[in-house]
């Protein structure tokens, strides 16, 4: 298996708004729609659809929202290991999609933070054979750390701290080889392990230097800040494994006609791990060049797993 995603699953219940309803108001929704999501049931089918064979490792509770999960990651070609939650439901998710194609995001859990660290490790045999192991923080603390150390040597490590996890251990920084935070999430990074406060809205317009140092002060690890339709800012301690010029710089984000953004990180992440499983040697800048494209035609598209492009649509809209 090149891809081993650790994460979540979660039932997606959309409606679209014309806009966010103020404390106390009704609005009336123009459609709903319910489907597959997750950050990490969608990051595996992102790189499903990108063409690396990928596995993933999840809970579900024991009900029909689990009978679609297990239907949809045979159809996507996704080997699945479920860890059965019998007492809890599968985890759901209520989303607002308004008219500019933003969101606001309700989420329970549920049998996603009942994963354990035991179920994780026991699927040693998928964790032999991965060669980029992908993890968000939407499950329990000791399953996303047994992830993170299960690894084995030479598999590339990718946290993608989404939400920050309210058991956020700084430690996790040394257990990974790269970390994606979006804007949000770097600035709470930035409050709780290097105690320096700065507004997620003032991030994207940083000069390269200044938020460089920033990211320095999260330690040696490479960071990949996702700035949305700013694209995305690279920082590392030293540029040389990743094979790529600079120890920063920035990529721009595709110009696209966005109708909905709900799992264009969770794209993002997906397709970096499946272009960096599918060439290890391939240079870091190359591959954030696709998974930047792929979120960016995500985006096109209402939804989140079911809204994850195939790599010929990609290669057909980009070339």
């Amino acid at each position: 298996m090149h891809v081993l995603v650790v994460g979540s699953y979660n039932q997606d219940h959309v409606w679209r708004i014309d806009r966010f309803p103020q404390p106390g108001e009704t609005r009336r929704g123009l459609g709903f729609t319910t489907g597959p999501g997750g950050k990490g049931f969608n990051q595996a089918v992102a790189s499903a659809r990108q063409g690396a064979p990928t596995a993933f490792i999840g809970a579900l509770g024991e009900d029909a929202l689990a009978r679609t999960a297990r239907e949809l990651a045979a159809t996507e070609g996704i080997a699945a290991r479920w860890q059965a939650c019998p007492d809890v439901s599968t985890g759901s998710c209520g989303i607002l999609v308004d008219a500019n194609g933003q969101n606001q995001i309700v989420l329970d859990l549920a049998a996603n933070e009942y994963l354990t660290a035991t179920f994780v490790r026991a699927q040693s045999d998928l964790f032999a054979t991965a060669r980029v192991v992908l993890v968000q923080m939407e499950t329990g603390m000791g399953a996303i750390r047994a992830a993170l150390t299960s690894a084995s040597a030479g598999c590339l490590r990718v946290l993608n701290p989404a939400p920050v996890h309210a058991e956020w251990d700084a430690s996790l920084l040394a257990d990974a080889d790269l970390i994606t935070p979006n804007e949000t999430e770097f600035a709470e990074l930035l409050a709780r392990c290097a105690d320096t406060h700065i507004a997620a809205e003032a991030i994207a317009a940083l000069g390269d230097e200044e938020l460089h140092a920033l990211c320095r002060r999260l330690g040696d690890i490479s960071l990949i800040v996702t700035l949305g339709a700013r694209g995305c800012f690279v920082s590392h301690a030293d540029p040389a494994p990743w094979q790529d010029p600079a120890s920063c710089y920035r990529l721009a984000a595709e110009r696209v006609q966005v109708c909905d953004t709900t799992g264009a990180g969770d794209a993002f992440n997906g397709a970096l791990a499946a272009e960096l499983a599918r060439q290890p040697r391939r240079a870091l800048r190359e591959a954030l060049l696709q998974a930047g494209r792929v979120a960016a035609l995500s985006t096109e598209r209402a939804g989140a797993a079911l809204a994850m492009p195939t790599r010929a649509q990609v290669q057909q809209r980009f070339g």
